[in-house]
């Protein structure tokens, strides 16, 4: 399954694509970085989400089975950037997968999102959620086997392979390792098709947390 990540370059991409091996293409903006996805096991190919047309990522799509938006403009990122990419370069992958027919997308979004964010945390951390919340929104609507998973507080904790995973669960950490290991496994099954899914630390093996929304 050739399945692009947007992002390709970001801390759950380079997971994803030690787990997807040569069906993984990273989307890169830095030439750079085509090094540290390819010693990852995956192919990059350099694309800026954020100056490219629809039609340029659909060309980039062709021929694919599945994409994931992995990106994020990063934490040391200003608010203007939230909207350019955790909106808008959401929004014009999921555009770019109608247009190549690119029928499979799963976007990783945040706990919070969905709801008003907490104003308490500052100017970028709600320009964040209402990005996140308005790519969201967009998904939605469109005519894709799209599923929105919500991870909670990311960290480098090695993977434990123990989830909880659902609708609506409570607020925790979840290490990547694990964020990229229910991506894969949400592609391989085909689950969760039309589903908004939050994801923290917890006692389900991973595959059975999965296995309950597969068709």
């Amino acid at each position: 399954m050739r399945t692009i990540i947007a992002g390709g370059h970001g801390q759950i991409a380079l997971r994803l694509a030690r787990l997807l091996g040569k069906d993984a293409v990273g989307l890169v903006r830095n030439p750079a970085h085509v090094a540290d996805v390819e010693a990852a096991g995956g192919t990059a190919l350099v694309c800026d989400l954020e100056h490219a047309s629809p039609d340029e990522v659909a060309a980039v799509l062709d021929g694919a089975s599945a994409a994931v938006f992995a990106a994020g403009a990063g934490p040391g990122s200003g608010a203007a950037r939230k909207d350019t990419v955790d909106r808008g370069a959401a929004v014009l992958l999921a555009s770019a997968c109608e247009r190549a027919g690119v029928r499979r997308h799963v976007q990783i979004s945040s706990i919070g999102a969905g709801s008003p964010p907490d104003m308490s945390r500052g100017e970028v951390w709600a320009a964040y959620i209402t990005a996140k919340t308005a790519a969201e929104e967009d998904l939605r609507g469109r005519d894709l086997d799209w599923t929105i998973l919500r991870p909670g507080r990311l960290t480098d904790d090695a993977g434990t392979g123990a989830v909880l995973l659902g609708p609506q669960v409570p607020r925790g950490p979840v290490p990547r390792d694990d964020v990229a290991a229910v991506v894969a496994e949400l592609l391989h099954r085909g689950a969760a098709m039309g589903q908004t899914l939050e994801l923290v630390s917890g006692t389900i093996p991973l595959r059975e947390a999965v296995t309950r929304y597969t068709p």
